[in-house]
């Protein structure tokens, strides 16, 4: 009985009528979710899928009164581990290539000076002001919808705007 409790009582699981359910009102929120921590369409579909194959592996064990933060995490971990590993092969990539251009030498090293610095700014934000940043600027998305995608109210994502444009008027001196 014990163990029971410890590891998800068997009767908490899910069979295909629910995983479905969780699938049809998950899978787009963790979807955006993922994009806009990848940045990239396909992967992110991709990992949504490939958490929501996760799920079903253990659908056993996954409680439905916590199956979104699972779902999240999932996603999450699986996020990082695919930057990492593109961390690695860009590395090699760019280790191996060399650029071509007809713009200026002195055009192109500012262009990649700024492009690290910006990223560094971007990458030093808090994740929920970059979050928001990138989802409002990249996406054209509105505070509502925002707050939509992350769960949070429209205060909070008004206020991590507000964090994020501070720190890249404070750092660049641009007004974004």
């Amino acid at each position: 009985m014990f163990w029971a409790s410890f590891i998800g009582d068997r009767s908490e699981g899910m069979d295909k009528a629910q995983y479905r359910a969780v699938f049809d009102e998950h899978f787009d929120a963790l979807r955006n979710f993922l994009y806009y921590k990848l940045g990239d369409r396909d992967v992110a579909e991709d990992i949504a899928q490939e958490t929501f194959i996760k799920l079903w592996e253990k659908r056993g064990n996954v409680r439905m009164a916590t199956v979104k933060t699972y779902l999240f995490t999932i996603g999450g971990n699986l996020a990082i581990n695919h930057l990492k590993h593109m961390q690695v092969h860009y590395s090699f990539i760019n280790s191996r290539v060399k650029m071509h251009s007809d713009q200026t030498p002195q055009y192109l090293m500012e262009e990649e000076e700024f492009k690290k610095k910006l990223e560094g700014v971007i990458a030093s934000m808090s994740e929920g002001s970059r979050e928001v940043f990138l989802m409002n600027r990249l996406e054209d998305m509105k505070y509502h919808e925002i707050a939509d995608v992350l769960g949070i109210s429209v205060k909070a994502v008004e206020k991590r705007m507000s964090k994020a444009l501070q720190v890249l008027r404070d750092t660049l001196g641009y007004t974004f």
